[in-house]
């Protein structure tokens, strides 16, 4: 099935449920299916079982911090791309390089602004979706060319 023209799936992850309901609150007025998950190691399988577009990833959670996660969504092929924000009370420059170093696309501070939270969710979705379109061309116009060469070597 073709993920591109459904709705940008998003997975929360986070093991606070108000911190769920009040991110999932903000973004009711999206057009996205939203998933949660309320560990690290569920968050893994979450993510390799339905791909989501972008995770909202709090950082200190049981059995695996969002630090480890974010490495190891990174370290595999399937779900490098995974666009990932890190949702977190952390405000350290030190915490938000270790963020970094693990492979975020992003942060937000807890508490959560609903303004902040909407437009950077918009903005990364909208990357994802531009990289989509990006894929798709390159991919058409490397059919053209090597159907342009067949069509000339056959001449």
């Amino acid at each position: 099935m073709d993920r591109s023209m459904d709705r940008p799936r998003i997975l929360i992850a986070d093991d606070n449920q108000q911190n769920v309901e009040l991110l999932e609150a903000h973004l009711a007025g999206l057009d996205c299916e939203i998933l949660t998950a309320s560990n690290g190691e569920e968050t893994l399988r979450a993510v390799e079982e339905h791909r989501p577009d972008l995770v909202l990833l709090d950082v200190m959670m049981p059995k695996l911090s969002g630090f480890e996660v974010c490495k190891r969504i990174r370290a595999e092929a399937a779900t490098r791309d995974t666009l990932i924000l890190m949702v977190t009370a952390l405000n350290e420059p030190a915490d938000f390089e270790r963020g970094v170093q693990a492979g975020t696309d992003d942060f937000l501070t807890k508490p959560v602004n609903k303004l902040e939270l909407l437009c950077r969710v918009k903005s990364l979705l909208r990357v994802r979706h531009l990289k989509t379109q990006l894929e798709r061309t390159l991919a058409y116009l490397a059919e053209v060319e090597s159907a342009s060469r067949s069509s000339t070597a056959v001449q």
